[in-house]
């Protein structure tokens, strides 16, 4: 994209996001999770991790949504859902009318940002509308099945570590059913190359920049 700007190529310094520095820093913290949050992650079984926010989402495609949980729910004994939900009364009202009585589905309050990255890192697989969940989602190894129908990060789509299902039931249904039963599917996406850095973005960014600076006192 710079490039295709104009920016000459040797002024251009690939470093990674930053925000993949900050989520490997956090998860090091030791930072008590909050009790009830430390007890969903600590059942057995396998954990997706649900959000979702977005205004094009709220009402039909919400329902689609919520609806292929319950189905996943019901055809996957081994499986429970985390669905931390967004205080936007379009999505608080919908999840809690469609999936509050599931023994298996917890709906929660919005969770700080400790809590959000340990949940990421000990579930299974990720359904999501939201962009930073794209970001780090890869970095810890993590499917994220992208609840859209098209994404600003498409990166991740290009090598294989998120995957655009849209709200369509069929298709989320049958893309997380995929990933829960092939090893193989489940792999590749876990296993994808991470297109947002390796957490050394902020060191690389202080390199590039030192490197610039004395360049530029030598001139």
């Amino acid at each position: 994209m710079l490039a295709g700007e104009g920016i000459p190529r040797n002024r251009i310094e690939v470093t990674g996001n930053t925000v993949i520095d900050a989520l490997f820093w956090s998860l090091k913290q030791d930072y008590p999770l909050k009790e009830d949050i430390e007890e969903i992650l600590g059942k057995e079984g396998r954990l997706l991790l649900v959000t979702t926010h977005r205004r094009e989402n709220f009402g039909e495609p919400h329902r689609q949504v919520f609806s292929a949980l319950l189905e996943l729910v019901e055809r996957f004994t081994d499986i429970r859902i985390l669905f931390p939900i967004h205080p936007n009364p379009n999505v608080r009202q919908e999840a809690a009318a469609m999936l509050n009585n599931h023994p298996r589905i917890a709906l929660t309050p919005p969770l700080d940002y400790q809590n959000f990255i340990n949940a990421m890192k000990r579930c299974d697989l990720i359904l999501s509308d939201s962009g930073g969940v794209q970001e780090e989602a890869p970095s810890l190894n993590k499917p994220v099945l992208v609840l859209r129908e098209s994404t600003e990060r498409p990166e991740g789509i290009t090598t294989g570590a998120l995957k655009l299902v849209g709200t369509d039931k069929a298709k989320i249904l049958a893309e997380a059913s995929e990933l829960l039963t092939n090893p193989a599917s489940y792999r590749r996406m876990a296993e994808a190359a991470n297109p947002y850095g390796d957490g050394d973005a902020g060191k690389k960014i202080i390199g590039a920049a030192m490197k610039y600076l004395l360049n530029q006192d030598e001139h």
